[in-house]
């Protein structure tokens, strides 16, 4: 057994009307990637920002020792000066500022009353050369792609002497070749001496870079695996997780009849918002049939999002062209209202920045897409609005005390299926569901998949965009290919594999 870095003992933490965590113990040896797992709302994030300071000393019970010192942080800045250092889901960064400048924001390099920027940018290209990128940091972050600035998340981590460097979600933005990358750059640290905890959904990332692995369940730590003493797949971690065998990942879609074309798009061309001249969408051709899953699988950058929220009623894009139809008429949705009107609606992968209120209820943000649903003569009926959201809870088995919880109280998993249920309360003909299981447990996946199952069973159609390929195979009928802003390949789902899709990929373009 090698040295114990950090110990976490008996942590309690309470939110009102819930216990985050429940006497939780947690120990980490020095130099090794500790996997920390569990379904959302398990307490793995307010686990990590315990210890990272995020909630003071005072808000929690239980003591961190780290190092063999007992530390009391009272906020994130305490813990990084002990090297302590968190990089979270969602990327803290600056788009309009370059790499340096967000590398050393709040860590300035110079004297007192001003920045030396020579010394800034030479110091973030070392360290950025220290995770393989290439970029110069003079470049703004807006003008690379997310794979890059999770790197760049990295190197500032680094920059700031890390020694404990907790990962919260990585991969959940990248691509499969990005994630492995990644996950290589993990073990590379590892022989370097570096400590790091990674908590994640992707169970294949778990088993192949953990030594051990802590499951937490309902605010309370379960287990703790060895990787190298015991036999781990994920099936095993799953177990622990949930507390029973999942034998199917994707449930079976059964007595579902496909029939008539409802939507289909004819030459549909997208060009950026800023960049007038960039063509994001070229010619895209597609079709979709009641009762059908259809996938659309690209790597990111590909255009999938771009066309998605172009045929939500121009939502995105200009000199947009191509002819739209649903239930074989010709439509123009100039706006979101017409298209949900048209009974389409879309469901982004942005679920905090364009999906939700966090600082409103459940309650409001299930009744947003469809406020006439929930009004009698303009005004809004508060006990219907409730009585919808308690259904739709329920229908989804959203985990809450309450309907009338803050959305940003909820975890990431959580405040998807609120997500989910603002959309189902408009009864879309047409579901877009843009990477609707990103930052979900394996458990909550399921629920979403038997949920797309009894759609397309009532008649409904879906078109699922994943950055998965399992998730993709498992769960559609026919599955479009998508490079460089257009259609590279279409399969139906026994003729496609993870092999096939990304030959597809590879063979019409760079592929990257």
């Amino acid at each position: 057994m090698g040295k114990v870095i950090l110990e976490m003992k008996n942590i309690t933490k309470t939110f009102p009307g819930v216990k985050a965590l429940d006497n939780v113990n947690f120990q980490v040896e020095e130099g090794e990637i500790h996997a920390l797992v569990g379904e959302n709302g398990a307490g793995k994030s307010t686990l990590m920002n315990v210890l990272s300071g995020i909630y003071p000393f005072g808000s929690y019970e239980g003591d961190i020792v780290y190092n063999g010192e007992v530390c009391q942080f009272q906020k994130i800045t305490d813990s990084e000066a002990k090297g302590i250092v968190i990089i979270h889901q969602e990327l803290a960064l600056v788009p309009q500022m370059s790499i340096g400048e967000n590398m050393f924001l709040g860590n300035e390099r110079g004297k007192k009353n001003a920045i030396n920027w020579n010394e800034t940018y030479s110091e973030a290209d070392k360290y950025l050369k220290m995770v393989g990128l290439s970029e110069s940091s003079r470049v703004l972050i807006k003008d690379i792609g997310t794979g890059k600035q999770q790197l760049v998340e990295i190197a500032k981590a680094l920059a700031k002497n890390a020694k404990l460097l907790i990962l919260d979600e990585p991969t959940s933005s990248l691509n499969e070749t990005d994630s492995r990358a990644l996950l290589d750059l993990m073990l590379e640290f590892k022989k370097q001496g570096m400590t790091m905890i990674i908590i994640t959904h992707k169970l294949n990332e778990v088993v192949y870079v953990a030594d051990k692995i802590t499951v937490v369940r309902d605010g309370s730590t379960v287990e703790t695996l060895d990787c190298h003493t015991m036999e781990i797949n994920e099936d095993r971690i799953i177990r622990g997780m949930v507390g029973r065998e999942i034998t199917d990942r994707f449930p079976k879609r059964s007595n579902v009849e496909i029939g008539e074309v409802n939507m289909e798009v004819k030459d549909w061309t997208v060009y950026h918002p800023v960049y007038a001249e960039r063509k994001v969408v070229d010619g895209i051709n597609m079709n979709v049939k009641k009762g059908e899953v259809v996938g659309i699988y690209g790597l990111m950058g590909a255009g999938r999002t771009e066309l998605a929220m172009s045929i939500f009623g121009k939502s995105y894009g200009t000199g947009i062209s191509g002819t739209l139809y649903l239930n074989g008429q010709e439509v123009n949705l100039k706006n979101p209202r017409e298209a949900i009107e048209a009974k389409l609606a879309y469901v982004t992968e942005d679920r905090k920045g364009n999906g939700l209120v966090l600082s409103n209820s459940i309650r409001v943000n299930t009744s947003l897409a469809n406020m006439e649903g929930v009004s009698d003569r303009g005004i809004i009926d508060m006990d219907k609005e409730y009585q919808v959201a308690v259904e739709y809870k329920d229908k989804l088995k959203t985990k809450t005390p309450s309907v009338e919880q803050n959305v940003g109280n909820l975890s990431g998993g959580n405040q998807q299926k609120v997500l989910l249920a603002k959309w189902m309360f408009t009864d879309p003909d047409i579901l877009i569901l843009d990477e609707p299981t990103r930052g979900i447990d394996v458990g909550a996946k399921y629920e979403i998949y038997c949920i797309i199952n009894d759609l397309v069973k009532a008649g409904k159609s879906v078109v699922m965009i994943s950055s998965e390929l399992p998730e993709v195979i498992g769960m559609s009928d026919r599955i479009y290919i998508m490079n460089e802003g257009k259609f590279v390949g279409e399969m139906k789902a026994d003729e496609a594999t993870q092999e096939n899709i990304m030959a597809c990929i590879l063979q019409s373009g760079r592929g990257e």
